[in-house]
């Protein structure tokens, strides 16, 4: 959808009248400060907008549904002021400019939603049972830590032909945090231009359908702890260019991690792509660390611009415990046609599936450090542009091409054409290192959070999931989009 600046048509004055809540930042909302406006009309992009609702009050909103079922279309919604609370504000949905929870069913059609302020996320599902529907909506958000459409404590989000623009720190167009729930887009456009802001911070399982996801400094998705995401016929561009934290060296497109912050539950991560393209612009397409996932990928089209960048990183960081702390990875190729080098660190460890005429040309384990499996079905095969060590192989005759190179299986030269039969390799969900629950979280900007907040949480249902390991009270180190 193309944005086009705003057009303030002034309606007749016979027209209905219209309230508009606007409060001084950071005070209390109060009959002064109320005023009553005619009714306007809003043209952005192709959204006219009869109602525009502003609110810019600390902590406040500028839509809530609590507890009940409410719709709002051709509406614009304005949030200003920053939140007291700090990251309390991004598990409980404080500042949101629309929020929901206690159970709601908030329906949004033709809305446009802008913010600006420090964790003023644009809308937002908290709690089980609490359902957020918003479709053909535009979204911009312009302060730190501020998403556009935020999902916590086991939440609902649908939304589907949003225009998504976030250009603050920590601010992934499609975002969730403590407790996570379940994301469904469909369609849309979603951009990000923060350090630390991937298009998509999954501690939910999110699916994104046919849509356009692009990061200009930051991963184009990062999937924490025992979490998924699930792409479906997108075009998703990532340039990681900025570090938004010390704990690691890597840039990446996907970044698939646990920082044992308390923020995901410990398990094994999912991340699935069927169709579309993925293009990296600087460094790695994928790095594992400190847990285990399955990547999947099905016909989609991966092009790394980096010759630099690898394939796949399964190694060690700053997250966890020294020693234990490496990438265990399930990697599935189906009717994929893949190229690139793997690494696989020496506490890492890789399964590769090679199904359904897939062709993977690369180099595996060339350091000879890590553990590796690869199993290759009838009809695909493994071409090598390098000497690779693994450890066990299951494949028939001819799977594998040597290209010139060497492939160690076991630390014996394996014979030109040969079938071979070999067992998969364990991989343990659990992650090492201890995080806390509610512990100071590094920020991209240096700030640290304040004290907890004062007031009652939201009526919605306690974050879901499994308790955070560890609880010593430390600080855990940072997350890549300073989630922590």
């Amino acid at each position: 959808m193309q944005r086009k600046k705003f057009l303030y048509i002034l309606a007749l004055a016979t027209a209905a009248s219209l309230t508009l809540s606007v409060t001084g930042c950071n005070k209390a909302a109060n009959a002064d400060q109320s005023q009553t406006s005619e009714v306007q009309s809003v043209v952005t992009g192709d959204i006219q907008t009869n109602e525009e609702i502003i609110n810019s009050t600390g902590g406040e909103h500028a839509v809530e549904a609590s507890g009940n079922t409410a719709e709002y279309s051709n509406v614009k919604i304005t949030k200003t002021c920053d939140s007291s609370q700090n990251d309390e504000a991004d598990f409980y949905g404080d500042n949101a400019a629309v929020f929901a929870t206690d159970k709601a069913t908030l329906t949004l059609n033709n809305v446009v939603v802008d913010t600006n302020g420090k964790h003023a996320n644009a809308v937002f599902s908290y709690g089980e049972g609490t359902t957020v529907n918003i479709s053909d909506s535009v979204i911009t958000t312009s302060g730190n830590c501020s998403g556009g459409i935020m999902t916590t404590g086991g939440g609902t989000m649908n939304a589907s032909n949003l225009s998504i623009h976030t250009t603050g720190n920590s601010s992934a167009a499609i975002r969730s945090d403590r407790g996570g729930g379940t994301v469904t887009v469909d369609g849309g456009t979603y951009v990000t231009e923060g350090t630390g802001s991937p298009v998509i911070y999954s501690t939910a399982d999110i699916t994104v359908s046919n849509a356009s996801l692009e990061s200009t400094t930051s991963e184009g998705v990062v999937v924490e702890g025992r979490n998924s995401v699930t792409l479906n016929n997108v075009s998703l561009t990532a340039d990681n260019n900025k570090k938004n934290s010390d704990k690691s060296s890597c840039y990446n497109a996907v970044m698939i991690y646990q920082s044992m912050s308390g923020d995901a539950s410990v398990g094994l991560a999912k991340f699935t792509m069927t169709g579309g393209t993925l293009t990296n612009k600087n460094g790695d397409i994928f790095f594992v660390n400190n847990t285990a996932t399955d990547i999947t990928l099905e016909n989609a089209k991966i092009v790394n611009q980096d010759s630099s960048g690898v394939f796949l990183r399964a190694a060690a960081a700053g997250w966890g415990t020294e020693g234990s702390n490496g990438g265990k990875v399930n990697l599935y190729l189906k009717n994929q046609t893949q190229d690139g080098d793997i690494v696989v660190d020496k506490v890492s460890v890789l399964n590769m599936y090679l199904s359904s005429g897939s062709v993977y040309t690369g180099t595996v384990n060339g350091a000879n450090e890590g553990t590796v499996y690869v199993e290759i079905e009838s009809g695909s095969k493994w071409v090598l542009t390098g000497d690779s060590y693994i450890t066990s192989l299951t494949c028939e005759a001819g799977a594998v091409d040597l290209n010139g190179h060497t492939l160690y299986v076991n630390g014996t030269k394996y014979t030109d054409g040969s079938p071979s039969s070999g067992t998969a390799i364990e991989i343990k969900t659990e992650s090492s290192g201890k995080g806390n629950h509610g512990g100071k979280r590094d920020k991209p900007n240096g700030e640290k959070p304040g004290d907890p907040p004062s007031g009652e949480k939201p009526q919605g249902d306690p974050p879901a999931g499994d308790p955070p390991q560890g609880g010593n009270g430390g600080e855990p180190p940072a997350k890549p989009d300073g989630e922590a």
